[in-house]
């Protein structure tokens, strides 16, 4: 079988932590796309799910205030609190390698959005990532991606 990621990942942190750059090039082999290249010095997010991790700290916050004048839409924003907060932990460190390619193809849009977003699905699976896990994370970008894609 082929070695879907044939080089490390290597990447340093920002100071904040809120970004990454390659110090090396990376490459995956995407099955119905070919070889994916991000060059060195690329800056990536990894996955981005802080996004999720502050909704459901909002809502959980929301929930405190609006439960202290009406505890029933307390406790069903507080619900959702949780619910969201359980998604970004069932999330959140999965996938960087993926993540760097998927931020790649919507940097330069040389794929189709729906296409990038099957090379994330596809690279996710590649690199040990359950799969109900990497469907997740494939709704995530579905859902929400088209603020990122750069075409």
């Amino acid at each position: 079988m082929m070695e879907r990621f044939p080089l490390p990942l290597k990447a340093e942190l920002s100071i904040r932590g809120s970004q990454a750059q390659l110090l090396g090039g990376f490459v995956y082999q995407d099955p119905q796309h070919g070889a994916i290249q991000v060059p060195a010095g690329f800056k990536t997010d990894f996955a981005s799910v802080k996004p999720l991790r502050t909704i459901a700290w909002t809502l959980l916050g929301a929930s405190l205030a609006v439960g202290t004048i009406w505890p029933e839409a307390g406790a069903c924003i507080g619900s959702a609190g949780y619910g969201a907060l359980a998604l970004y932990a069932s999330v959140v460190g999965y996938g960087d390698a993926a993540a760097t390619i998927h931020d790649r193809l919507y940097t330069t849009g040389e794929l189709s959005r729906k296409s990038a977003d099957s090379v994330f699905f596809n690279a996710l699976c590649s690199s040990g990532v359950a799969r109900w896990r990497a469907w997740l994370m494939w709704s995530g970008v579905r859902l929400g991606g088209h603020w990122r894609y750069r075409k």
